[in-house]
């Protein structure tokens, strides 16, 4: 069915449970029934957590599997956050979504992911953003930003009109676009500028002292007149 809910919370499940909720009521529409997965990282079990979606307003097609918010959108998918004016959601039949985020006039998409094992994450800016889930890629258009970041502070951060970003194998492509195009603050037309850190090797850990160990002690037949008073 076809359902047009205004200032709304909406859970999307991989296994195609659907939650909305607002303050007075509480919908669900199921396709399946989800028992459970077996517990992994949460930086790779991504693909597998529902989306959960918050906006000013949304329509949902259940027959489609497609899913429009619009209105300072929300979007979080485990360690996966989205920021944009609106987003679409299209659903494929093993459970997969194809996510579309736009900016209005002035302002940018936002995505901010963790990366695996680490205290590391990479954030994202662009006019518009797209998410393939069965690929695992990641494409930033127009006037794009990527950055990874340690901790709060930035790491490294590559510019251009295009990104294209794999989160699989964690390999980005940067296109600068046509000459005349619109590029990111400070960057030339048609050029894309990376800034890249220098990675500092771990240091080696200091050799440590038993807690319960004798001190040494000098002995007194070391240094002392050799057949003295004997």
């Amino acid at each position: 069915g076809r359902y047009a809910l205004h200032t709304i919370f909406l859970s999307v499940h991989p296994a195609g449970v659907v939650v909305f909720m607002n303050k007075r009521f509480l919908v669900f529409l199921s396709t399946s029934i989800f028992l459970g997965m077996a517990p992994a990282h949460a930086e790779l079990a991504d693909r597998t957590k529902p989306m959960h979606i918050e906006a000013d307003s949304m329509r949902y097609d259940d027959i489609g599997k497609i899913t429009n918010a619009t209105g300072r959108v929300i979007a979080t998918k485990g360690t996966l956050l989205l920021r944009a004016d609106a987003v679409e959601v299209r659903q494929d039949e093993q459970g997969h979504n194809f996510m579309v985020a736009t900016a209005s006039t002035g302002q940018q998409v936002f995505m901010r992911q963790k990366r695996e094992g680490l205290n590391e994450f990479y954030e994202g800016q662009a006019n518009r953003a797209e998410r393939n889930e069965k690929t695992m890629i990641t494409t930033l258009i127009g006037k794009a930003t990527l950055r990874r970041m340690v901790g709060d502070k930035m790491a490294d951060e590559v510019q251009g009109d295009t990104i294209v970003y794999n989160e699989a194998t964690e390999v980005y492509n940067v296109t600068g676009g046509a000459k005349g195009s619109t590029p990111p603050s400070g960057v030339p037309s048609g050029r894309v500028r990376a800034t890249i850190a220098p990675r500092t090797p771990a240091a080696a850990p200091a050799a440590s002292t038993p807690a319960n160990a004798t001190p040494l002690q000098p002995s007194p037949q070391i240094g002392g007149s050799v057949g003295g008073g004997q």
